[in-house]
């Protein structure tokens, strides 16, 4: 059972849908005690860091990612924000994050030209930086759909398993054993994300 968490700033059931559309089992989970008999975790997000870690942190979701994902070492997924908080802090806010991977979350206008609008919205490509299970079979002319104004800076740039580049290159997903995140959103991506999502549902 994938279990993709809603902690009330996120698109929980559009990547539901997709997960049931290449065939994985799926719940949405509300409360800590909706991960019970989970294999696997999506952690969705839009909007604000210190908005998100604080409704993770209030509603008890924080303690029970870092049980499942941590001591069971089971498969997680975070999408955008989701993705961001993951790290240990953020330049969006003063509260620190769930601190799963070594990195910090920065602002676009480090790496973006000034010419460039931020946030960073609309399709961009992949550069895959090595071998790894979530876009194992991601080709070059594969787009993803991209709607952020940060950015997560890991600590060991080998983590990261693509890149992209607005203005300057930054880190579009990275998996650390079985942590994995995406700035992009497989579920706005269509066919492209539907790929990378069923990599997720069979691992």
């Amino acid at each position: 059972m994938i279990v993709v968490i809603d902690y009330g700033i996120n698109n929980s059931s559009s990547v539901a849908r997709m997960i049931q559309k290449v065939g994985g089992s799926v719940k949405i989970a509300t409360f800590p005690e909706d991960l019970d008999g989970a294999s696997k975790i999506v952690l969705p997000g839009v909007g604000h860091f210190d908005e998100g870690i604080k409704l993770l942190n209030d509603s008890g979701f924080s303690d029970s990612i870092k049980n499942c994902v941590l001591r069971l070492k089971m498969p997680i997924l975070g999408i955008c924000l989701g993705m961001q908080l993951f790290c240990e802090s953020s330049e969006e806010g003063t509260r620190k994050g769930l601190g799963l991977i070594p990195g910090k979350v920065l602002h676009l206008s480090d790496t973006s030209r000034e010419d460039l609008k931020i946030p960073h919205m609309g399709w961009n490509t992949l550069e895959i930086t090595r071998p790894n299970r979530l876009l194992n079979d991601c080709s070059d002319e594969q787009r993803f759909y991209f709607v952020h104004s940060y950015y997560v800076q890991l600590r060991s740039p080998e983590l990261s398993i693509a890149s992209t580049t607005y203005g300057a290159k930054f880190c579009s997903a990275f998996e650390v054993d079985n942590i994995f995140g995406v700035q992009f959103h497989p579920e706005k991506s269509h066919r492209f994300g539907i790929n990378l999502m069923s990599n997720f549902v069979d691992l």
